[in-house]
């Protein structure tokens, strides 16, 4: 039995429907991160699993028993929210304490278990400090603190990073996994950060138009999405996507028309001849060289810019369609400022095509 089964979940707001007819199980233990843009929905979802919300229709079960035959303090659910939501009367402790004193846990077993996660999210040192003295990192270390020192059994993290500087988030993507692991909870992590979904999660639902478009593992949802939105919504420099309609050219290989030049498909594309969809690279698996390849699209390389370790080039094809490449770390590539000529390649088994209508894989 999945710790958290989700079966038709609609919420509407006036006339803004943000859930209809969502499903969505998760497994004890799990780390589920609930990936969309904003006002799609996540925190409205959240809210109905803490309990904090009624449902206009559909069900939530936490092991099994309806979640609204539960009151909000039985369930075993915690949450930390993106504003922090400290008490500025209280001190980090008092602050942390708060749920246990709720629950009236003597005393000694208060001071243990504080300390336990304080020192676990290193904010030991800043226990007797009030809200104001604390930065942005401890404050949400401290909100992170007061969700899991009573041990719940899920917790719900409405995108716990967004106010917090690029050090802290690269820091806590990097100490949540074992943080999670270390609690045994189920997760339900929330964001609008792509990044995060990928470090974070065991799998990501995707949600979309008030459902989940896509549930799978990070790789899944990057290299396998299932609509064209899942795979607009991945990846920085973001995906390139093409109208085309497939033909067979001389030899019998399949090939497309990009920025009025032909491009030959370096997979069989099986299927596609004639057929109107969307093609769709990611820009590390389209391949720039100065050398003339067979069935390579002539381009111009109009900008480079070295992003991290790799170099992201924009080519202009011949009508002026623009692709964007990535490729290892190239600095003379990079350092260059006129255009140079090239050609453009595939990787093989790289090519995704969308229906052009629908948007849905092929």
């Amino acid at each position: 039995m999945p710790h958290l089964s989700i079966s038709g979940l609609c919420k509407a707001f006036g006339k803004k429907k943000l859930l209809d007819g969502l499903d969505l199980a998760v497994e004890r233990g799990e780390c589920l991160v609930v990936f969309g843009g904003s006002g799609s929905g996540k925190t409205t979802l959240l809210r109905h699993i803490a309990g904090l919300l009624e449902p206009d229709a559909g069900t939530v079960l936490i092991d099994g028993q309806r979640a609204g035959d539960v009151s909000a303090q039985q369930r075993g659910v915690a949450m930390a929210f993106q504003n922090f939501a400290l008490y500025p009367h209280m001190t980090a402790f008092e602050n942390i304490a708060s749920p246990l004193r709720a629950r009236a846990i003597d005393e000694a077993r208060i001071a243990r278990q504080v300390q336990e996660v304080a020192e676990l999210l290193r904010i030991a040192h800043v226990l007797d400090h009030s809200p104001r003295q604390l930065s942005n990192g401890q404050k949400q270390r401290t909100s992170l603190a007061r969700s899991l020192v009573h041990k719940p059994q899920m917790i719900l993290l409405d995108d716990p990073l967004r106010n917090v500087d690029a050090k802290i988030r690269f820091e806590m993507r990097l100490e949540f996994p074992k943080l999670f692991k270390a609690f045994g909870s189920t997760v339900l992590y929330v964001t609008q950060d792509y990044r995060e979904a990928l470090a974070l999660g065991d799998r990501i639902g995707v949600l979309v138009d008030g459902c989940f478009a896509q549930i799978d593992s990070p790789a899944g949802v990057y290299r396998n999405p299932q609509s064209r939105e899942v795979a607009r919504l991945f990846g920085d420099p973001p995906i390139n996507l093409f109208e085309v309609t497939p033909q067979r050219g001389p030899g019998g290989a399949m090939q497309v028309q990009i920025g009025g030049q032909t491009l030959v498909l370096p997979d069989p594309c099986t299927g596609l001849q004639g057929r109107a969809c969307v093609l769709g690279v990611r820009p590390e698996d389209l391949l720039f060289s100065t050398e003339a390849q067979p069935g390579a699209l002539p381009v111009t390389m109009e900008a480079a810019m070295p992003i991290n370790v790799r170099t992201v080039a924009l080519l202009k094809a011949g009508d002026g369609a623009e692709l964007l490449a990535s490729r290892p770390e190239d600095p003379v590539l990079a350092a260059r400022r006129e255009r140079l000529g090239g050609f453009a390649t595939l990787v093989p088994g790289r090519c995704m095509f969308f229906d052009r209508a629908s948007g849905a894989r092929i």
